[in-house]
């Protein structure tokens, strides 16, 4: 987990993995990417709010420019298993909910520390009839080791979205598969909705206390 608490905010930095307009359409997957997450990338870059660390302005630029073009569903369904099968949709509507708000609180705030990033794509072969692949990259920073950040994406009409992101190679459904069975184990869906809404109430008094 503390890869993912010191890395993931990178991953939402790059993570805008999906078209925006029909001009986005035909692109293949990996040139997407780097489309997007350039853009995410200098706006972070270029406001001084978000260099300093102002919370609402982050979480306003994770809502704009990369909570839309993630397939959330999917996520949360991976990261739940086979309960996910078991929840009742109102139960599957507040799981979803809870993970992402976790996961914006948790990790945006590093958005703070992007300063002389960039990213590098590997190269990747698909076929245009291909639905499902993995765009391989890496975040590049002076004077640090290259980062390991690869996105597992899936077509859907016309475009991609991300439903799986690896930092350092661990996969971030993987990472939360065993805390989320773990705790459905102990109180079932609903235990797990509470304690998500727990946490997120935890964040969202430490930072009102800031």
């Amino acid at each position: 987990m503390n890869i993912f608490k010191k890395y993931l905010a990178v991953t939402l930095t790059f993570g805008s993995l999906a078209f925006s307009g029909a001009s986005f359409a035909q692109e293949a997957p990996d040139a997407l990417v780097k489309r997007i997450s350039l853009d995410v990338l200098n706006t972070a870059k270029a406001d001084k709010s978000i260099q300093g660390g102002n919370k609402e302005r982050i979480k306003a630029l994770v809502e704009e420019k990369i909570m839309p073009y993630v397939n959330f569903e999917h996520t949360t369904a991976l990261a739940a298993g086979r309960y996910w099968r078991e929840a009742t949709p109102e139960q599957q509507k507040q799981l979803i909910e809870q993970f992402r708000i976790l996961l914006i609180r948790t990790y945006s705030g590093a958005f703070s520390q992007v300063h002389d990033q960039t990213i590098e794509l590997k190269p990747m072969r698909s076929d245009a009839a291909d639905t499902d692949v993995i765009v391989r990259s890496a975040v590049v920073q002076s004077g640090r080791e290259p980062i390991q950040l690869d996105y597992h994406m899936e077509k859907i009409g016309a475009g991609w979205k991300i439903y799986d992101v690896n930092v350092l190679g661990a996969w971030l459904v993987e990472t939360y598969k065993g805390t989320f069975a773990s705790e459905i184990g102990k109180s079932g869906i609903d235990g797990l909705i509470k304690t998500l809404t727990e946490k997120n109430q935890k964040l969202a008094a430490a930072k009102a206390a800031k």
